[in-house]
């Protein structure tokens, strides 16, 4: 394997949809794993775990959820749009059609992570807050972005999806998840067709960092 670096893997890492069906060996799947534990988590209790699902008949099950979510999800995000200029239009409309790829061939992917973590291994220490609570993310995303980064460093394609968190009762059922853990994420594994990964389009720094309070320019 040819090593990239972090900051080029950061830089490069895109939502790949479109992914061959090949399967990826198993010494792959091994170190994005193990790159994947090293997620940082509150308490170092790793409150979450993933299930690959390879077996045929699992995974075209969560097409099928998967399918039944996206076509309503992006009939509304289409909509979002619908009124801006052409440029951003056609933009948006290819991130859709990977979109639409991807709905109707997840069942293709080799390997379909599910993110599964327990509520009660969670600091919540915004669970109070008037506001929607994040924190306990903090303990399950790290995890995932590992996984991506990693997939990105092994030249896997991947992408971060949650659509399947609204059918979280027959995702449980199907893969024999325990009552009281959740779902988080699913994240299709596969190598890219075409380039795949390439330069991410990111707001300015300037623009996400401030300078001591709210607003002021971070020089």
């Amino acid at each position: 394997m040819t090593e990239i670096g972090l900051y080029t893997a950061m830089g490069s890492q895109r939502a790949v949809r479109r992914l061959r069906p090949d399967p990826i060996p198993e010494a792959v799947l091994a170190r994005i794993f193990k790159a994947t534990s090293y997620a940082p988590s509150g308490g170092n209790r790793q409150p979450w775990r993933m299930i690959a699902v390879r077996d045929p008949a699992a995974k075209r099950k969560l097409g099928e959820l998967y399918a039944a979510q996206w076509t309503p999800f992006s009939a509304l995000y289409r909509s979002g749009f619908a009124n801006a200029p052409e440029a951003e239009r056609a933009k948006q409309e290819r991130t859709i059609a990977a979109g639409d790829y991807l709905a109707a061939h997840l069942f293709e992917a080799p390997v379909l992570m599910i993110v599964c973590f327990n509520p009660a291994h969670l600091a919540v220490t915004d669970a109070k807050l008037d506001r929607v609570s994040v924190v306990g993310g903090g303990s399950i995303y790290p995890a995932v972005q590992n996984l991506l980064l990693a997939a990105r460093a092994e030249g896997l394609g991947c992408v971060l999806t949650t659509l399947l968190c609204a059918v979280e009762p027959e995702v449980k059922q199907l893969l024999n998840i325990p009552a009281n853990w959740g779902t988080a994420a699913m994240i299709p594994l596969g190598y890219p067709m075409g380039q795949g990964h390439g330069p991410i389009n990111r707001k300015p720094v300037g623009e996400l960092f401030y300078s001591d309070t709210w607003g002021k320019a971070y020089a």
